[in-house]
């Protein structure tokens, strides 16, 4: 009987699916006037409401800036906040239009939950954190048979907490809550003796612990995790658009296109500039997309280009101060690698 029911949800959740897809998203989105996003319930950097309630971070200005490109503002954007296990469901449903939840791409959320991923916002990787005072010895994540751990249920998280115990024969007990908020107060408590989430989520997260300084994130990095936004299968013109907003922020950062001066930029006799700017004579890659040929212009406008997305949220602008690393454009040694707009 379990078997039949969660057929029947399945296929359900496919019917919504399918209803969501087929009245278009784009058309959607410019009746209701915004597009709706769905972020975590906070977490630094990527998605959290600052003290005035404006979502801040790198997931939050992904959002804004397909908006730009779909609006000309990137502020014709609502948030949701939802839980790990929640994300999924809302977007299945129409909820939200786009998810930007520091979530990981996986093979299974790519085909059997029927979500599309549109790029890789940020490579990340799976890490440890521990209270160092209370724990001194500990230096390795190899050191830690036997511990509690904090986790997120409905993540990759738990699933390769497991897989890195079994696999090195340790033993450990999961303390496992659903809503972030409630693994974080449990961690700070000590009803853990460790955490465990994206290593780019602890740096945040220990900035909101009782004693920061107290908390040590381990060397270790267990997965790769592929963090990026989705949209709903079937729907290829939304999921176009969500995809080349991503790679339009690449692209300006590697032609040196900034928030100040991509109205400068804008006079360019460079070719790939002027493709990317809308300015070409006879130009039509905006219009190709179902957009205006300065989509790319009024996004950089909104939220800069990725590097400077990434040093405001996460890097050296931010409280985070983490190192671009493979996160640098291709040019300099790292992953991200826009295709090119032509």
């Amino acid at each position: 009987m379990k078997h039949i029911a969660f057929g029947i949800l399945g296929a359900a959740a496919l019917g919504f699916m399918a209803s969501a897809a087929s009245a278009g998203t784009l058309d959607t989105v410019k009746q209701k006037g915004f597009i709706q996003c769905g972020v975590s319930t906070g977490l630094a950097g990527f998605s959290a409401p600052d003290d005035k309630g404006d979502w801040k971070g790198i997931d939050a200005d992904f959002c804004r800036a397909v908006a730009a490109a779909v609006f000309g503002d990137g502020s014709k954007v609502k948030f949701t906040p939802l839980s790990a296990k929640e994300r999924f469901t809302a977007l299945q449903s129409g909820e939200i239009d786009i998810l930007s939840r520091n979530t990981t791409w996986t093979s299974n959320r790519d085909s059997a939950l029927g979500l599309d991923f549109v790029g890789i916002t940020y490579y990340d990787g799976q890490g440890f954190m521990i209270n160092a005072k209370k724990l001194p010895g500990v230096n390795s994540a190899l050191q830690l048979s036997g511990a509690a751990v904090c986790v997120q249920s409905g993540t990759t998280t738990e699933l390769n907490l497991a897989d890195y115990f079994k696999k090195n024969k340790m033993e450990y007990n999961p303390v496992v809550f659903e809503n972030l908020n409630e693994v974080n107060a449990a961690y700070d408590a000590g009803r853990c003796d460790a955490y465990t989430t994206d290593q780019s989520g602890l740096y945040g997260i220990r900035l909101t612990l009782s004693s920061p300084a107290d908390h040590v994130v381990l060397p270790e990095i267990i997965s790769k995790e592929p963090l990026g936004p989705a949209v709903r299968q079937g729907d290829d013109q939304w999921a176009h658009i969500a995809r080349w907003t991503y790679f339009a922020l690449l692209n300006a950062e590697e032609a040196g296109i900034t928030q100040a001066n991509v109205d400068e930029m804008k006079t360019s006799t460079d070719p790939n500039i002027q493709r990317l700017l809308g300015t070409e004579p006879d130009g039509k890659y905006g219009a190709d997309l179902g957009l205006s040929n300065d989509w790319v212009v009024n996004i950089v406008k909104a939220v800069g280009n990725y590097g400077e997305m990434f040093e405001r949220n996460v890097g050296s602008g931010s409280p985070l101060k983490i190192a671009r690393g493979i996160n640098a454009l291709w040019t300099k040694g790292g992953l991200q690698y826009g295709p090119p707009i032509r």
